[in-house]
């Protein structure tokens, strides 16, 4: 309980510190728009304008919003888009479909900590079919921001946005690591971070021994899938211990790696008189002849 009110804490504060900058569309319960809806720590609410009756959503010019809101004395908002809309929530369960949607990302991210999910169709709708099929679009997880499907019998569609606040573990470069190096508690850290949008699958078990960098990775950095390759534990120019079974009998020597080698891979290394035989990877400096 203690972590996940630190989670929310550090969430609000997110939320209140962006605050001043204009989202691009924003759900409301009724016709009349509040600041509330906008600002939801307001402590005296005022109402900015109403939704046409015949209609239920309304959009705006951002500065002409802004000039209302300057109006009212909040004098500190911004906006990264040009328009800002206004949907009217739509009276329908979405629950199944937040069901769904939890699912998902849980299968994604098996630490995940859900804070809050938010869906809307994309237009005011008043039902929803009661037997439908639910598409999520390839990759949705790695972000917040998504679209889902919904179809009923006769393959008809309606689109919905949501929106999840979630906590995942993800591993973070300590310092700037050179391709090939192995990944390890001296150089990558666990941080917990609130989701927000990953460039590719960011990975969450990650052992001593087990993957290196594929390529160089600059520090601070979020290690995802595109980062890391399975552990070489054979270098090319070490010496391997090679072991071999003949009659029963166990036989060992030691042999010079002319090509790197992850766990059962079969590589070629060169004995002390100069044969060249393959061997497969058993563990770190070591292999066999099978």
């Amino acid at each position: 309980m203690f972590i996940k009110y630190i989670l929310f804490i550090f969430l609000l504060s997110i939320q209140l510190f962006s605050s001043s900058s204009l989202n691009g569309v924003y759900y409301v319960d009724t016709k009349d728009v509040n600041l509330s809806y906008i600002l939801p720590t307001v402590k005296k609410d005022i109402k900015l304008f109403t939704i046409s009756p015949t209609k239920h959503s309304k959009k705006l010019k951002a500065k002409e919003l802004i000039s209302i809101l300057n109006k009212n004395g909040f004098t500190k908002f911004t906006s990264k888009h040009s328009y800002i809309k206004f949907i009217q929530k739509s009276p329908i369960d979405t629950s199944q479909i937040k069901y769904e949607i939890k699912n998902y990302y849980e299968e994604h991210y098996p630490n995940i900590e859900i804070l809050s999910l938010h869906v809307e169709p994309r237009s005011y709708i008043k039902s929803i079919p009661k037997r439908y099929t639910i598409k999520i679009k390839k990759n949705s997880f790695l972000q917040k921001n998504g679209v889902i499907s919904i179809k009923n019998k006769k393959n008809k569609k309606i689109f919905l946005n949501y929106t999840i606040e979630a906590a995942i573990t993800v591993f973070i470069s300590r310092i700037k690591i050179k391709k090939g190096t192995e990944l390890s508690i001296i150089n990558i850290k666990r941080k917990r971070i609130i989701l927000d949008k990953f460039r590719a699958v960011p990975y969450q078990n990650i052992e001593a021994g087990m993957y290196q960098a594929k390529h160089h990775i600059m520090d601070n950095k979020i290690i995802t899938l595109r980062d890391i390759t399975e552990l070489s534990l054979v270098k090319r120019k070490t010496d391997v211990s090679i072991t071999m079974d003949r009659d029963n009998m166990d036989i060992s020597f030691s042999a010079k790696a002319l090509q790197n080698g992850k766990l059962n891979d079969i590589i070629r290394v060169q004995k002390s008189n100069g044969k060249i035989l393959k061997v497969t990877v058993t563990g770190r400096n070591t292999a066999e002849i099978k």
